[in-house]
């Protein structure tokens, strides 16, 4: 299936979002970012579909927000197009997402790859906030995003300077998962996600659900809900599966039920 700004297709039990405005570095705007929720909101509802991976391209994930769309706004016409709902549907999606980043993840684009649960990156892939240079700051979730993941004092570093992160220093700190070289992106993320598809769907449901509740919730609250989310496991018939595929020495066969 394709957009005007993206192209999506799947692969076994994962769907694929490829960003699609090359001769911009895939900057993103509003119909983009449109574009690739609905499509990851569809992937969320077919059962035949179990990890959701997004892509750009060699040159680059995203290169930021499409400025040129932006220039001439006013808060009021913010107010009333409210283009940030779009990228609080992200925060909805139940199933996994992988990001594949090459080259540049910069602004809109670090967003993204943020919104996404697990980040496979190139060598060669940057990070960054510079909206700071631009007057202004991030918008669809940086500041929020990037504060969980690397806390306040790195967080306030890099989006106050605007400076680009590297690869190997975002593993370091915490923002990837994987560092490979470019040509091994996709692969790598592929491999990733179709390793994910193999687990029960039901309880990958819930295991993302009680992990991203304990950035938000206190302790005790977090385990209350891993506690109720462990139990509803025991409704489910991959649960018997998992079990009684263990006892007998087999590998599972998980059906999402």
């Amino acid at each position: 299936m394709s957009s005007d700004f993206i192209q999506s297709w799947t692969e076994g039990a994962v769907g694929v979002i490829q960003l699609n405005r090359p001769k911009v570095a895939n900057a993103l705007n509003r119909q983009m970012v449109q574009e690739i929720v609905e499509q990851a909101e569809r992937y969320d509802r077919d059962q035949e579909i179990r990890v959701i991976l997004v892509k750009g391209s060699e040159r680059a994930f995203a290169a930021g927000a499409d400025i040129r769309e932006m220039e001439g706004e006013t808060p009021i016409r913010f107010e009333l197009a409210d283009p940030f709902a779009d990228w609080d549907r992200f925060t909805r999606i139940h199933k996994p997402m992988v990001a594949a980043v090459n080259g540049f993840a910069l602004g809109g684009g670090f967003e993204l790859a943020l919104h996404c649960d697990l980040i496979v990156a190139a060598t060669n892939a940057r990070f960054g906030f510079p909206e700071v240079s631009l007057g202004v700051l991030p918008g669809a979730g940086g500041t929020q995003l990037l504060t969980r993941a690397v806390g306040r004092k790195k967080a306030l570093e890099w989006i106050w300077t605007g400076k680009h992160i590297s690869a190997q220093e975002a593993l370091q700190i915490g923002i990837i998962n994987k560092i490979v070289e470019p040509e091994l992106v996709e692969e790598e993320a592929f491999r990733l996600a179709r390793t994910i598809v193999k687990q029960a769907p039901i309880a990958v449901r819930l295991i993302k659900e009680a992990v991203h509740q304990a950035e938000d919730v206190t302790l005790a609250d977090g385990m209350m809900l891993e506690r109720k989310n462990f139990y509803l496991a025991f409704a489910t018939k991959d649960q018997k599966e998992g079990m009684k595929a263990f006892l007998e020495k087999r590998p599972p066969i998980f059906k999402g039920e």
